[in-house]
This record gives structure tokens, C-alpha cells and sequence, in this order.
């Protein structure tokens, strides 16, 4: 909550000279799908290309944040709503600190997903949809997840009883359920380049 005590600084090294000390634009990329389409294996897969070409990066990751910034939250809607705003916040100030910063999270609902897009100026919020059927992320559930969903182990999860709401007019869109992982992650690459972030 914010209170009339609160005054916030303006620092003096700026994300502009920061970006200009890097040689690339920072931004947030923000990946979104059903658990088991690709998110994070693209996500960090896109950091390790950009590492390469000698960017600073980080990649925000559902499971690592649910571990520490929202170990307090639960999967209500409220609570979700809750994590993806932390998320945005912590995206925001690592934009500012000049680092290309990358979400893997579900992030089911539009309008959670909207609220971060405002929080940033525009053109710095990259929405990546990574579209890949139900049936197709169900298949790859490793962590059996879906299975006891399904059962009704697990209550209000994504795609089984809670729903998924894929973005109308998301920047990039990538098809997790019929490309090759390298083709996918050049196609971000690509897009970036396309839009000056890296050179």
C-alpha cells in the first residue's frame, strides 16, 4: 500500500545509460502458456542465445518464484493475480536495471497480463504465446501434474478447471507443438533484432 511517507528517488544513472553501457535495449519478454507448452525451456533457451551475443538477461521462472517472492500465495485466483503483479514489478525494475527480462509463467488470465503491459511504457512489453494444445502439453506432464488434476488431487489448475486465456493480439506466437525448439527460439532472436532491442 502506498502511503503520502513514501517519495520515490530518481536515480541519476539512468536505464538509458544503462542500456547504452550494455549495447542492447532492455525489456520484459513475457512467455505465456499452458503448463507443458514450452515456456521455460524456450525461455531460458532464449536467454542462453542472447548470453551468447553477449546481453544481460534474466529469466523469472514460475516454479523458482513460487520458491521465495510468492511462497505466501496460494493458487486462488485472487492469489495468482497477486504473483503475476509481483512478477511485473520485478520485471519492471530489472527492465530499469538495463537487463532483458524474461517470464515463464502461465499467467492464465488477460486481464493480469494487461496490467502488466500498462505498468510499462510502450513497446517494452513483449507478449510471447506459446500456443500448444491441451492434449499435446498433457502428454509431456513430467511432473504428473495434469494426471492429478484430473483426479481431482489438485483443484483449480489451468486447462482442467480453472481456465486458460490465450492472448488476443500477443506480439510473437509460437507454435511449442510443431517447431523445433532452434527454430523457435530464432524466430524470438529474430523478432528482436526486427524491433532494434539487439543489435
Amino acid at each position: 500500500m502506498k502511503t503520502p511517507n513514501t517519495i520515490y528517488h530518481n536515480a541519476t544513472v539512468t536505464r538509458a545509460r544503462r542500456n547504452q553501457l550494455n549495447n542492447h535495449k532492455s525489456v520484459v519478454i513475457w512467455f505465456t502458456g499452458l503448463s507443458g507448452s514450452g515456456k521455460s525451456t524456450l525461455a531460458h533457451s532464449v536467454e542462453e542465445a542472447l548470453h551468447n551475443l553477449d546481453c544481460r538477461t534474466f529469466v523469472l521462472d514460475g516454479d523458482n518464484v513460487r520458491h521465495g517472492l510468492s511462497s505466501n500465495l496460494s493458487f486462488s485466483d485472487d492469489d495468482r493475480k497477486e504473483n503475476i503483479r509481483r512478477i511485473g514489478e520485478a520485471a519492471m525494475l530489472m527492465m530499469e536495471s538495463g537487463v532483458i527480462a524474461m517470464t515463464a509463467f502461465i499467467s492464465p488470465f488477460k486481464k493480469d497480463r494487461y496490467l502488466v503491459r500498462q505498468l510499462l511504457p510502450q513497446g517494452d512489453f513483449i507478449e510471447i504465446y506459446c500456443k500448444a494444445s491441451l492434449e499435446v502439453c498433457e502428454s509431456r506432464d513430467v511432473k504428473g501434474l495434469y494426471k492429478r488434476a484430473r483426479a481431482g488431487e489438485i483443484k483449480n489448475y489451468t486447462g482442467i478447471d480453472s481456465p486458460y486465456e490465450a492472448p488476443d493480439n500477443p506480439e510473437l506466437v509460437i507454435d511449442t507443438e510443431g517447431e523445433l525448439l532452434e527454430e523457435s527460439v530464432a524466430k524470438v532472436i529474430g523478432f528482436l533484432k526486427s524491433k532494434g532491442i539487439i543489435y
